[in-house]
């Protein structure tokens, strides 16, 4: 179902390339690592499957659906490695984290590992399994800002222990918007004993992946965000070792039937989000996959810097961990509470605010309709407001 994509390599970024998007004008839309922003055409290529489906739901649901769902991951593994039956379609990576967390045996006294910088659904998952079998959470202390990869790797390996069964890591931390060396601490801990899953929620069209080489167990990501696919599109990748053990969050007629059959159908459901990963994948390839992680790298690292010079602040992570959003710290005299609020109504403005320990920062993304003048205007509504408070 795949729309002809109608951009080339050498397409404008900025404001060349918004009118393949639905975005509201007049908005500084600083936002894409939360929700994304599907094109034009993959909202085109995401109808089309559901009119597909409606003219004839019982043959698409008993005929089509697995074909075209392993057709689909197939160019999730040619994107971002592995075999296409190590991958499976989930709703989000929060579902995927909570599939696999469920899949686990625990026991009492068993401790789950991660890091104070976890997402905060994913914490919420590992408490909740954790209280129900008697185990507890281990989070490794990682102060921010964060000075380099090798103090992370150090702070997981003193919160590592005999007790520790499953670790998950962010690949991308959502609030520090930090690159997390996950190769040293997969190797670290599966020397331990211990298997590993990757939170890559933001990985996905933001860095270049060949998962089955991280030497871990489970891979979650999603593609809604940086991979231009439709929201509730997210991506399980399961080592084959592990494949048997793991299953998904809703247990229907696959079970028993093996890894693949029981994620491809979980019941009725409106699956053209993931059928339409491929359309996602596409737009990025046109665009030129290289220049557009190149473009939004860039100008997140240019953005950081800017912001964290007008406000007289520091970022959450250096510039060897930063990927294509950045954490600044609010300056002194600007109040975190409300603030997203009020930049949406009085600036348009749409970025993250939120709070790391017991100071307010913004997070801001860089997306290929992005522009570093946006940041410039962005800087000025903080520092107006600070201005105001004094």
């Amino acid at each position: 179902m795949r729309a002809e994509v109608a951009v080339k390599e050498d397409t404008a970024f900025g404001t060349g390339i918004r009118e393949h998007f639905n975005l509201e004008p007049g908005t500084r839309h600083l936002n894409h690592g939360s929700y994304g922003a599907v094109p034009k055409l993959v909202r085109a290529a995401e109808e089309g499957w559901r009119d597909r489906l409606e003219a004839n739901p019982t043959r698409f649901f008993a005929d089509e659906l697995r074909p075209g769902l392993r057709a689909a991951a197939a160019i999730v593994a040619d994107e971002l490695g592995g075999g296409r039956e190590d991958w499976v379609f989930v709703e989000n990576a929060t579902t995927a984290v909570n599939a696999v967390v469920a899949s686990l045996r625990l026991s009492p006294g068993d401790e789950l590992l991660t890091t104070g910088h976890v997402y905060g659904a994913v914490r919420n998952t590992l408490g909740y399994h954790a209280a129900r079998a008697g185990a507890r959470v281990v989070e490794a202390v990682m102060p921010v800002p964060i000075t380099s990869g090798d103090d992370v790797v150090e702070a997981v390996r003193q919160a590592l222990s005999p007790r520790t069964v499953f670790a998950v890591f962010d690949h991308v931390t959502s609030a520090s918007a930090a690159l997390l060396p996950i190769v040293e601490l997969a190797r670290m801990c599966r020397q331990a004993g211990v298997p590993v899953m990757i939170d890559g929620a933001h990985a996905p069209g933001m860095l270049t992946l060949d998962v089955p080489t991280l030497g871990v167990d489970w891979y979650t990501g999603n593609a809604h965000k940086w991979l231009f696919a439709p929201r509730g599109a997210g991506l399980l990748w399961t080592a084959p070792e592990r494949q048997a053990m793991t299953h998904p969050t809703v247990i229907s007629h696959g079970l028993g039937q093996g890894y693949v059959a029981e994620f491809d159908y979980t019941g009725t459901r409106d699956p053209s989000a993931w059928l339409s990963v491929p359309d996602g994948i596409h737009f990025h390839r046109a665009l030129g996959s290289e220049r557009v992680r190149d473009h939004n790298r860039g100008l997140a690292f240019a953005a950081g810097h800017l912001l964290a010079e007008a406000f007289g602040t520091e970022l959450a992570a250096p510039p060897a961990m930063l990927g294509a959003m950045a954490s600044v710290r609010l300056p002194a005299g600007v109040e975190s509470e409300g603030l997203r609020l009020r930049l949406r109504r009085d600036d348009g403005i749409e970025a993250v605010v939120h709070r790391i320990g017991d100071a307010g920062w913004v997070r801001v993304s860089a997306q290929v309709y992005n522009e570093l003048g946006e940041y410039h205007i962005f800087a000025n509504a903080i520092l107006l407001r600070q201005l105001r408070n004094n």
